[in-house]
């Protein structure tokens, strides 16, 4: 709130000319250009507020809170953009930057027009995040993110316990949440190792040989990509970006569905020479596709979208 005050009084008194903000940050700033006549993108970091279903401007449950406002006491609830706010910056803005396919999916559902949403996935240092050189001394799956249940970690853990695998390990590299210690506590076998936090991801993705995330929610899971660039296959599913090809760079799953997850690392672990032909697949697509170059250049072509768009109107 502090930054979107600051950002919109510099709007307000200087002589800017184009506007680069981040949903649900963005409120006062996207006014201001507005108001001044100045061309304005956001980055949205995932879906669409309403995630693809249809919702009144103001919900049930919206209202009551406002409705129950007991003053200063409840001050820390208004801190964070309203739903409100964040459909208003999504008309305020000239083009919404995309972070995946299925994001832009729930963009078309709530009624934004396409011509409006501009694709800008994601992008990834292809020099630190490289392939192994060598192949890892067991099967070994990774899943990279915050330990917690939108990313699917305990239907993950019911499907690693139910494959009960020889001679693999399953490494879950993040903070584990409180969230999921009950499910850790029934699931996680001895096989199953909590790596924690990590600052060097990609020595953790190249010890593996498949990357697996079933989250049900993303915008674009960076570290998809980045699993890719090491050349390892995914198992995940298509809400969390656009890395996976289903049948060439890995196996694209459903979200909450633990029997996928169980079929797909079955396969994964008996086909080692498809498992290596994907993660080859993975990196070329990630080369071809997924480099800052490519990230940047997105940018750029969004920005001039978004000049157009606002000399015609």
């Amino acid at each position: 709130m502090a930054l979107d005050h600051a950002a919109a009084s510099a709007l307000r008194l200087g002589s800017y000319v184009f506007f680069h903000g981040w949903s649900g940050d963005s409120f006062r700033c996207l006014v201001e250009a507005r108001l001044r006549g100045i061309p304005s993108v956001i980055d949205v970091p995932t879906w669409h507020r309403n995630k693809g279903v249809i919702k009144p401007a103001e919900t049930k449950s919206e209202r009551e809170v406002r409705q129950s406002d007991r003053g200063w006491r409840d001050w820390r609830k208004h801190l964070p953009a309203t739903r409100l706010q964040h459909l208003t910056e999504y008309d305020l803005a000239d083009v919404l930057f995309m972070p995946s396919l299925k994001s832009a999916e729930t963009f078309l559902a709530a009624g934004i027009p396409e011509h409006k949403l501009h694709y800008v996935g994601r992008g990834v240092d292809l020099e630190r995040y490289r392939p192994a050189d060598s192949a890892p001394d067991k099967f070994r799956a990774v899943f990279v993110g915050a330990v917690i249940r939108r990313k699917g970690v305990h239907h993950l853990l019911a499907a690693w316990k139910k494959l009960a695998l020889k001679n693999a390990e399953l490494v879950l590299v993040g903070t584990v949440h409180d969230e999921i210690k009950s499910s850790l506590d029934e699931l996680a076998t001895a096989n199953v190792r909590l790596a924690g936090f990590s600052s060097s991801v990609q020595d953790e993705l190249r010890r593996a040989s498949v990357f697996v995330l079933p989250s049900e929610c993303e915008g674009f899971a960076k570290v998809t990509i980045e699993a890719a660039a090491c050349g390892l296959p995914l198992i995940a599913t298509r809400e969390s970006g656009d890395a996976i090809v289903d049948g060439e760079t890995g196996w694209l799953i459903p979200p909450n569905d633990p029997e996928a997850i169980v079929e797909a690392l079955r396969q994964a672990e008996a086909q080692p020479d498809e498992l290596r032909a994907r993660g080859m697949r993975a990196r070329e697509r990630v080369e071809r596709l997924f480099t800052w170059d490519h990230y940047r250049g997105r940018i750029l072509q969004g920005y001039k979208m978004a000049l157009k768009r606002h000399r015609k109107s």
